[in-house]
């Protein structure tokens, strides 16, 4: 169950793989999150001596849940992943030039996981030529509904 995408993700980079990572959350984000508070667009993921952080992912605060604690809505959250799924990270981003993006926020048996990909940045002609496709399928699908 998705709590939140990251589209601009999409628009920007071409995403080649996915990896699951599990987040490092306090107690109050956990609520914030399961009620929609969430935003990825502007976050990224850093490898910060061999451990993985998403940096710019804003969780606003439930005005109920934290009366106690100050709580910062962008701090960088440690993500949580194998060992060996980090190191082939470390070799792809530092080799070949790849990013790391963070692509959604969902639910997996209870839990809160973050969805990343390793993915390349897109030029301007690419992006141009992604919305030209996309404008086609849409008319596409409105010819194909008007003779139906």
């Amino acid at each position: 169950m998705s709590i939140v995408e990251n589209r601009k993700a999409f628009h920007d980079y071409f995403v080649e793989e996915r990896f699951e990572a599990g987040l490092v959350l306090e107690g109050w984000e956990v609520k914030a999150i399961r009620a929609g508070r969430v935003n990825l667009k502007e976050a990224y993921v850093v490898l910060n001596r061999e451990e993985p952080f998403v940096i710019g992912m804003h969780i606003s605060a439930l005005p109920t849940a934290s009366t106690h604690v100050n709580p910062d809505p962008t701090r960088s959250r440690k993500l949580l992943m194998h060992a060996e799924e980090i190191r082939k990270l470390i070799g792809k981003v530092e080799q070949r030039g790849y990013t790391l993006v963070p692509i959604d926020l969902h639910f997996v048996n209870g839990r809160v996981k973050l969805a990343i990909g390793l993915a390349k940045g897109k030029k301007q002609h690419d992006k141009r030529e992604t919305e030209k496709e996309r404008d086609w399928k849409r008319e596409q699908q409105r010819l194909m509904r008007s003779k139906a």
